[in-house]
């Protein structure tokens, strides 16, 4: 899976990339960090600053010609540029900022290679957007997804832009959801990695377009690469016109998630 050192291929590129934020990310866990408002009750702190600028310093090195899209630091390079990288330096900041580790580091190349990072566990899971894999104390193992778990991972944080038609939130009030899985939240995009690893069965969230989103390319390129079954909310396929994300173990899962989410529509 590894290139030369000289001439990186972009998984190495996300990898080394994803290593260096989450490398920062663990760094200042447990600090009182400044923290930057960004409305609406979100903000960011100074370890997603300096997690973004390690990971630009990684890219810039390796590719310095791409486009970056970060959560903090914004578009840098052409919008529309053939090639470019969406950021997300930390995805859990307010899990961190009280001091809980679940958190990821995401890196993605759009239509290509991906790597998210788990600071504290080591483990890092990647895709040359063919296939998917999971690094772990040096060494790769494939990525097995299975719903063998039962465990689904449901974002309640808001807003609810498909609402009141459907809303992730809703699952959990259904008899036949809690009587064939068991909900999960983690609050970050780390849990959908964990589908394409077989930790969790799914991952179910609300919102809009996610396909071009910093904090989800990531995890969808390696749900889709390692064999998921990935739609919106409403099963259309993602992309401008879509709604949120269901990203299932296998089919049988996925079918049964929409026919709950189809119950639970108002």
């Amino acid at each position: 899976m590894i290139s030369s050192p000289a001439d990186p291929d972009d998984s190495d590129v996300a990898i080394a990339a994803a290593r260096a934020g989450a490398e920062v990310v663990r760094g200042m866990y447990g600090r009182l960090l400044t923290r930057v408002d960004k409305g609406a009750g979100d903000f960011a702190t100074a370890a997603d600053v300096e997690a973004e600028k390690a990971i630009l310093d990684v890219i810039r090195a390796a590719r310095p010609k791409d486009a970056v899209l970060g959560e903090e630091g914004g578009q840098q390079g052409a919008a529309r540029a053939e090639r470019q990288w969406l950021v997300d330096p930390l995805c859990g900041t307010l899990n961190y900022a009280v001091g809980n580790m679940l958190v990821a580091v995401n890196v993605a190349l759009r239509a290509g290679a991906a790597a998210v990072a788990d600071p504290f566990s080591g483990e890092v899971f990647f895709t040359d957007g063919e296939s998917a894999w999971v690094r772990h104390d040096g060494a790769d193992a494939p990525a097995a997804p299975t719903p063998a778990t039962r465990l689904v991972d449901v974002n309640l944080d808001p807003p609810f832009p498909s609402a009141p038609a459907v809303r992730a939130v809703d699952l959990l009030a259904h008899a036949g959801f809690v009587e064939r899985f068991r909900p999960r939240v983690v609050s970050t995009t780390l849990a959908l990695a964990w589908v394409a690893a077989g930790k969790r069965a799914a991952y179910v969230t609300d919102g809009a377009d996610l396909s071009g989103s910093v904090h989800f390319a990531a995890g969808i390129a390696l749900c889709r690469a390692a064999g998921c079954v990935v739609t919106g909310i409403d099963g259309a396929p993602l992309g401008p016109a879509g709604r949120g994300l269901v990203a299932a173990a296998d089919a049988e899962t996925h079918a049964l998630l929409m026919s709950m989410l189809h119950d639970v529509r108002g």
